[in-house]
């Protein structure tokens, strides 16, 4: 119980949160909730081994993948709408800390290697906790921080003993766009400022096993979104020029448009060939050379249902091919 209680002490800045860059220092333990809505506790929706990560994350069992609720972005477009809303209910139910630990515990035991943070920029207490208590479990599995990118350079630091590998985001060069569909028009320098970080703590080498799996490093993910090659090629070229082009990069083709945005003049439709095309010639012009480039048929593999006990079903491929 003295361990537990020693995780949980970490919760108490909480009180007054300013752990990402919204920085709104909301007392998270009282009804004076701040700008992502979330509470002090647990707000997790699901606990489940996924095997749609890069093939370096997932393996064969798969990464068992702690998806927080609510979000410190308000992407219109996110494939997880049904629990990052900051205003909707969401699915899912929140979880006392020894059943979080325990679930994690039974899929580590299951097979999983890694422990994945999905959404966790405005959890990081709550993260720390997890860890330790894992740690302290007598498991030490490899703990990967899935994040938006719109984390504050800050409290990355304070997570350099804790994870392992970054899986950042990197959504837009273009404030305008940021403002416009995350409400974020700061995201492209938090962005650069919280991947310099992880680039600090990592360096651009994706440290792997003998089976292939990462246990230590950066794969930084970009999502191309329809009629905006422009904000993609302006960040991949913002990568290369200002952190490294020998960075592990994950470049997506997966979008499709949820019914929130199923009308949208832009964001209604999937990439289109050319789109496809124009980012990922870019991608290897600027001399990037690790990482995954998936398939322009991805779309469908990716959209998971929270109202399930596993979101992403029993059996997810990976639609990625190496580039």
């Amino acid at each position: 119980m003295s361990e537990i209680s020693g995780s949980l002490n970490l919760l108490q800045e909480l009180h007054n949160c300013r752990i990402c860059p919204r920085e709104c220092g909301a007392d998270r333990f009282s009804a004076r909730l701040g700008w992502c809505n979330a509470g002090a506790g647990f707000n997790i929706s699901s606990i489940c081994a996924h095997q749609g990560e890069e093939p370096a994350i997932s393996g064969k069992q798969g990464i068992c993948n702690i998806f927080f609720s609510r979000c410190n972005l308000a992407c219109i477009y996110c494939q997880n709408w049904q629990i990052s809303s900051r205003k909707e209910p969401a699915a899912g139910l929140g979880m006392e800390f020894s059943e979080v630990i325990g679930r994690i515990v039974d899929l580590l035991d299951g097979g999983c290697h890694a422990v994945g943070f999905v959404s966790p920029s405005h959890h990081v207490p709550q993260v720390k906790a997890i860890i330790e208590a894992v740690r302290e479990s007598g498991r030490n599995p490899v703990f990967v921080y899935n994040t938006n990118g719109y984390d504050k350079a800050e409290t990355l630091k304070s997570l350099e003993t804790y994870i392992d590998i970054y899986l950042p985001d990197f959504k837009y060069m273009d404030a305008s766009l940021a403002k416009e569909y995350s409400e974020a028009d700061d995201y492209p320098e938090v962005a650069l400022s919280a991947l310099k970080e992880m680039y600090r703590q990592k360096g651009s080498v994706l440290l792997c096993n003998h089976d292939g799996y990462a246990e230590k490093g950066i794969i930084l993910r970009h999502l191309i979104l329809p009629g905006h090659t422009d904000n993609s090629i302006a960040v991949l070229r913002k990568i290369a020029g200002d952190v490294s082009s020998s960075l592990t990069i994950s470049l997506m083709a997966q979008y499709w448009p949820v019914p929130q945005v199923a009308s949208h003049r832009q964001l209604g439709r999937p990439i289109t060939p050319e789109e496809y095309e124009r980012v990922t010639s870019e991608l290897q012009a600027l001399g990037f050379y690790k990482g995954w480039i998936q398939e322009l048929d991805s779309q469908n593999n990716y959209l998971p249902d929270f109202n399930q006990q596993h979101p992403f079903g029993k059996a997810v491929g990976d639609g990625d091919s190496e580039d």
